[in-house]
């Protein structure tokens, strides 16, 4: 019986972070999802916001956006268009980010303008939640 899982998370540009680990805990669209070994094999959507990987009593934030998740009984592959280590995050830059979003969707938007800011803007809260996390 496995007792670590294989966790790994790419982006359209790289592959962000593969490990072993002891537990995953996900955002799904239907809510928070924890994964340990042995899982029930699962397809599913992820939404943007907190990854959160227990490696060795450790715990690894990481922000991601939407995407894909397939769970097997030793692997979880997440495929996002955004992701990055919380202590990868640069919060000024993250924090703009959200501004401007915010800003675009007070505009006239075509549909897909509409859906470029609403990413944009679901992307940059989720890193500014990893980043502040435990904060007031």
């Amino acid at each position: 019986m496995a007792s670590t899982l294989k966790l790994e998370i790419v982006t359209p540009e790289a592959k962000i972070y593969s490990a072993d680990v002891d537990m995953v805990t996900l955002p799904g669209a239907e809510g928070e999802m924890g994964i340990f070994p042995m899982h029930v094999p699962l397809l599913t959507q992820v939404a943007a916001g907190e990854v959160v990987a227990l490696q060795g009593g450790q715990d690894v934030h990481l922000a991601v956006g939407e995407g894909f998740v397939q769970i097997t009984g030793d692997r979880v592959a997440v495929m996002t268009d955004m992701a990055i280590r919380a202590e990868d995050i640069d919060e000024a830059k993250a924090e703009e980010a959200r501004r401007r979003a915010e800003a675009r969707l007070q505009e006239k938007l075509s549909d897909d303008e509409l859906a470029v800011a609403n990413a944009a803007l679901v992307n940059s809260l989720a890193q500014l939640k990893v980043k502040r996390r435990g904060r007031p």
